[in-house]
């Protein structure tokens, strides 16, 4: 297929067979509903609130191919560059959006099952759970993956089970002229599950415009609880806009890390959690480093619907160069929700003075016993702690480094994985001296 503005995506359709989309008797409803509903949206624009810092339909203008029609070629040698020194875990490799075996290590304890969507698009679980999250509805974006998608992973975790080690997901992308590429995950826990989630990203062209829309849908049960890493670094010519909205039952705990670093052009990040039990646990830590000509947008959504819940939440940016930053964050307490615990804080440490943040961080309370705040704070790098550092032998770049590497502590030491702190760590320092030598 030709390369087609993505307004005229808009006004095909949805595809069908014939376009090597699964069509799978059991989804194509929903699928057309989804659709219905992304033209009843629409595209947002600077005059939509919750997109007024992100100018979205500047990215849309290119024309592209629909991106499953060429899956690419990849090597075991080129995923080796996506690895991460010392960590021990099972590999799991897509590229655009669709599960390689060949280059994948899928855990066979027979409690964990890994497919293609396409393939488990008959599993009755998938369709219990497929687009049906509630903060999904409202999301442009989401409604055109639903549509559109595919592929992308199913993955099971069996009631009481946990693996050895955990799953790096490494996401591919690959095309020789500019793709559109929306894949789709479901990740379920079942009753008192474990489980750990490292994502990256690999991109292996950058002559070709690479847009990226997934949707990830998580769903925990009772006392589940998913250790979930989101690791956004591909290159210059990508942009990438991710929808995870999550469903935690009553006593699960879910922990999810957002680190978005260089080099792409746009990444905006849709996270929302829905507490539908009680005692629940949700903890939400993000890291955006933004340098050159970056915009780094995040939108988080927790919403505590019965009481009895926590949450916390920790967002840290810093921004270097021309670089510009967005968060939005919104906590709703509903009346029911009595007891809640919640707390959301945004810091942001600005590198350049061309640098720029924009913040709003939002609180919406119905319920009256409750203990919830959050805040928002930007500052200038420190010329005095640097001056300190200098005047101890420090050299300038290790000096900077080392102070967003302290700047960062917060989140990162909050991960659990040894080997991916160190690799956070080197790849902070790796930025701050890139920006710097430039």
């Amino acid at each position: 297929m030709s390369e087609k503005s993505f307004y005229e995506f808009i006004s095909n359709g949805v595809p069908g067979p014939e376009q090597k989309v699964n069509a799978d008797n059991a989804i194509m409803p929903a699928r057309k509903l989804a659709f219905s509903r992304f033209r009843e949206l629409g595209l947002p624009t600077l005059k939509t609130e919750e997109w007024r810092y992100t100018n979205i339909q500047r990215y849309l203008k290119d024309a592209f191919t629909l991106a499953q029609e060429e899956e690419g070629t990849v090597t075991a040698a080129q995923i080796s560059t996506a690895g991460i020194p010392h960590l021990d875990s099972y590999r799991i490799v897509l590229v655009n959006g669709r599960l390689q075996t060949d280059l994948s290590q899928i855990p066979a304890n027979g409690k964990v099952t890994i497919s293609k969507i396409s393939d488990a698009a008959g599993n009755t679980q998938l369709q219990a759970w497929f687009d049906k999250h509630p903060h999904l509805q409202s999301q442009p974006f989401a409604a055109l993956n639903a549509a559109l998608f595919a592929d992308g992973l199913f993955i099971e975790v069996s009631a009481n089970a946990s693996l050895d080690k955990p799953l790096h997901i490494i996401h591919t992308y690959t095309a020789s002229a500019n793709a559109f590429i929306q894949p789709r995950h479901l990740v379920l826990l079942h009753k008192s599950a474990t489980l750990e989630i490292i994502e990256s990203s690999l991109g292996l062209n950058d002559t070709a415009i690479t847009f990226v829309n997934t949707v990830t849908e998580v769903v925990l049960e009772e006392n589940a609880e998913l250790w979930h890493y989101n690791l956004q670094s591909t290159i210059k010519n990508s942009r990438h806009l991710s929808h995870t909205s999550t469903t935690q039952k009553a006593d699960s705990r879910y922990h999810h890390f957002n680190f978005t670093l260089p080099a792409a052009e746009m990444t905006r990040n849709n996270l929302s959690v829905a507490l539908t039990g009680s005692n629940t646990e949700t903890n939400l830590h993000g890291l955006y480093l933004a340098t050159g000509q970056q915009h780094v947008d995040n939108h988080t959504f927790v919403d505590h619907l019965v009481a009895n819940c926590n949450s916390n939440e920790l967002y840290k940016g810093v921004l270097l160069d021309n670089a510009n930053g967005v968060f939005t964050g919104k906590i709703h307490v509903h009346q029911d929700a009595q007891k809640t615990n919640a707390f959301q804080q945004n810091n942001n440490l600005l590198m350049s003075e061309k640098a720029n943040i924009n913040s709003q961080p939002q609180l919406e309370i119905y319920a009256d016993d409750v203990k919830c705040s959050h805040g928002f704070t930007v500052g200038r790098f420190s010329d005095e702690a640097l001056f300190y550092l200098r005047s101890r032998g420090i050299g300038e770049e290790a000096a900077k480094s080392l102070l967003v590497n302290a700047f960062a502590f917060d989140i990162t030491d909050q991960v659990h994985i040894p080997a991916l702190q160190d690799f956070l760590a080197e790849k902070i320092r790796q930025y701050v001296a890139g920006a710097i030598n430039n």
